[in-house]
């Protein structure tokens, strides 16, 4: 079944990436473009040799559309998801589904009402050291997760390669934190491995822009476990990193390297220090995965279940700088 999709929005710095995974995926094909700007949307159906159609609905409506792929604005994502779900069209969406729990709920209620599949943008999920590490967890090498940290930092401000509309506060919703910051954030939650009940956040604006460009986010457990989520848009040389430490031993990841290192009171070689863990390979894409979902008529059950959780702690954090006060 070749799965016909139409393209919401360019809005998104990544728009482009999905378009090429449609592109190349060999059972979908890219059939239709709108976007917000008309301008900028015509000028990628012309490239993209596709028509583009003036009104959402006039695109929703196309009985030979079967799915869309949404990279509008953060902040039109409910009325456009929501639009897609009751015109029966599979949804494809970059993070976050929207900036308030509230939001997702009605969005993830249409979802259902209407039987289409939904799937969200979370690649690092997929990646081999993820999946990598949670294995290791999963044999308790690292005893009792008492503390877990993941940073990611780019120069997108200082150097100004981002859009400035991803500078808006009314569009996104936030600056580094709900961009580039839900990606440390559902990592660190993941590997936390236990329910958050208290979010403490603090913002920094380096380039005095009206959202953070630099974040720093506490996230708390009734164990006493801390997770810590760091995100900027003002590093030019910051590594990703991952720390995972237990009662027993602790996890490092891109410290600068590529590798994954582990040193454990449990290993059989434990006297002998640092021991690097081969990496698994990469999973399927979250968009493969979508497009498996809609031809075996299954859900992204875990997949969504992350990004709800993902909006709620974002938005706690949101409001946890915004009152400079720990959200429980």
């Amino acid at each position: 079944m070749t799965i016909r999709m139409g393209k919401i929005s360019y809005w998104h710095v990544h728009a482009w990436d999905y378009t090429k995974q449609a592109q190349e995926h060999e059972d979908t094909v890219l059939a239709a473009v709108w976007d917000e700007d008309a301008e900028r949307g015509k000028k990628a159906a012309e490239s993209l040799n596709v028509p583009f159609f003036e009104s959402l609905d006039d695109l929703l409506a196309q009985k030979d559309i079967d799915a869309v792929i949404v990279d509008a604005p953060t902040n039109v994502h409910r009325d456009v998801i929501i639009a897609a779900a009751k015109a029966g069209k599979h949804i494809f969406t970059e993070k976050v589904i929207a900036p308030t729990h509230k939001e997702v709920e009605e969005i993830i209620r249409a979802v259902e009402e209407n039987d289409v599949k939904l799937t969200v943008s979370l690649p690092r999920l997929n990646d081999g050291y993820t999946l990598t590490i949670q294995e290791v967890l999963s044999q308790e090498l690292l005893g009792e997760i008492t503390y877990v940290r993941v940073r990611l930092s780019h120069n997108g401000a200082t150097e100004n390669w981002l859009p400035d509309h991803f500078y808006s506060l009314e569009q996104c919703g936030g600056g580094a934190l709900i961009d580039l910051g839900c990606h440390p954030m559902y990592l660190t939650k993941l590997f936390l491995g236990q329910d958050v009940t208290g979010v403490s956040a603090n913002f920094g604006y380096v380039t005095g822009k009206e959202v953070e460009d630099n974040a720093v986010v506490t996230l708390f457990t009734n164990s006493g476990a801390i997770g810590v989520v760091e995100a900027g848009f003002v590093n030019s040389h910051s590594p990703f990193t991952i720390e995972v430490h237990g009662t027993e031993g602790t996890l490092l990841y891109g410290t600068p390297e590529d590798k994954l290192l582990l040193r454990s009171n449990k290993s059989a070689d434990k006297e002998e220090g640092w021991k690097e863990v081969a990496l698994h390979a990469n999973r399927e894409s979250a968009f493969h995965q979508w497009v498996n979902h809609i031809q075996n008529n299954t859900f992204a059950t875990q997949n969504v279940q992350t990004a709800v959780e993902l909006t709620r702690l974002m938005e706690a954090a949101n409001r946890s700088a915004k009152e400079a006060r720990m959200v429980r």
